[in-house]
This record gives C-alpha cells, structure tokens and sequence, in this order.
C-alpha cells in the first residue's frame, strides 16, 4: 500500500474514535456528586416539613372547637393592670368539658344592665396579639394554666368621653361570647360604661394560651 494512504478499516477506526470523544463532551453530566447529594437532602428535608406541618393541620382539625357549655368564662385582674384612661383586665375562659378543645380569634365582649341589655357600644378588637388557635386541655385532668385561654379586656375611663355621646352609667356586668359562638355568658362586674351607642369604651384582644397574670 502506498505511504500515505489508509484502509477503509483505519479510516473506520479512526472516525469510530472521533465520534467517541465527541459523545463524551456531549453527554457529560452537568451536575457534580456533591450537588445531586445537596440537592436531594433539600428535597427530603422539604418533604419532612411538609409531613409535620400536615400532621399538625391534621391534629388541629381532629380537635372540636370549644362550646360555651364546656367553658367557664371568668375576669381577673392583673397587678398594675393599667395605663392612663384605661384599665386591663384578663377575660378568662376555662375548659371543663371531659375533651380538648380550641378557640380562635376574638371574643364578642359588651357591658350589661341588671336586666340584661345591651349598654352602648360592643367591644371593639384590639390586634395587639396575632389571631392564633389555642388548644385548651380538659380541666378535669390538667392545671388551670393548661385549660385556660386569656382574652386582655381593655375598659376605657367614661370620663374621656362627652357625657351627652356617652350617658355615663353603671353596669352590672359583662356580656360574652366565646370566639365563634352564638351563645353567651354574662360576667357579674359593676363598672362604669356608657348607655348610649357609639363611644367604644370596651376593647379586647384574640384569645392567647395560658393566665398571664399567674406569671
């Protein structure tokens, strides 16, 4: 064969290994080891955050909402619960049922007449404390603390209102529904409201887990 010159065979041979190489850059992996393993880790530890925020929506909706039957709704008053034109007082409401249960969001709060009535204004809300749901174990087998949910009730001094807009008046106490509930109890209190509608003299914060004022 002439110098030179090649077989049909070399010409395959080297074409075949020409092709080859090609492949390799084509087809190289565009991930090292190191970011398939980080990658993968962050997948799985999405995936263990998702199961538990689940597992406690889960949890959460296996839990009744509390009924005003199974609750005790109570006022207590924190040491140096004030500032200047208001007093604060803790809207207590304890779970006595045989089960747990929840409450979210704000209780409906209003003064009372001895017969009853409706004194002036609702309660307004005060977003002081983020809306959260407050899981309260049964009372007939854990501490106070530990079925007790705590509403702040803010009272405004009468005073810092017109007397005509207000119509200064004692009241005997304090109407309250649960969050979410359409029943109510009244809490014995006397305190100095308004008669007429308008002034809001009563404000309250969303229910928090726990008596505050136990420390």
């Amino acid at each position: 064969m002439p110098r030179g010159t090649f077989s049909g065979s070399q010409y395959y041979a080297e074409g075949h290994h020409r092709k080859a190489s090609e492949g390799e850059r084509m087809y190289r992996p565009a991930f090292s080891l190191r970011q398939l393993i980080g990658s993968a880790a962050a997948i799985i530890c999405a995936g263990v955050l998702l199961a538990a925020l689940m597992l406690t929506a889960v949890a959460a909706a296996r839990t009744p909402a509390c009924a005003k039957s199974g609750l005790v709704i109570w006022l207590a008053n924190p040491p140096g619960g004030g500032t200047a034109g208001t007093d604060y007082f803790d809207l207590e409401f304890t779970n006595l049922s045989a089960h747990a249960c929840t409450l979210t969001g704000y209780p409906g709060v209003s003064g009372v007449s001895l017969s009853g009535s409706q004194l002036g204004s609702a309660a307004g809300r005060n977003p002081a404390n983020a809306v959260r749901v407050v899981t309260l174990a049964s009372g007939t087998s854990a501490s106070m603390a530990g079925a007790t949910a705590t509403a702040v009730l803010g009272i405004t001094d009468v005073g810092a209102f017109s007397p005509r807009q207000c119509g200064p008046v004692t009241a005997a106490g304090l109407r309250v529904y649960p969050p979410n509930q359409t029943v109510s109890s009244v809490v014995p209190f006397p305190f100095r409201g308004c008669s007429r509608r308008g002034p809001v003299y009563l404000h309250v914060e969303s229910v928090q887990k726990g008596i505050p004022s136990d420390g």
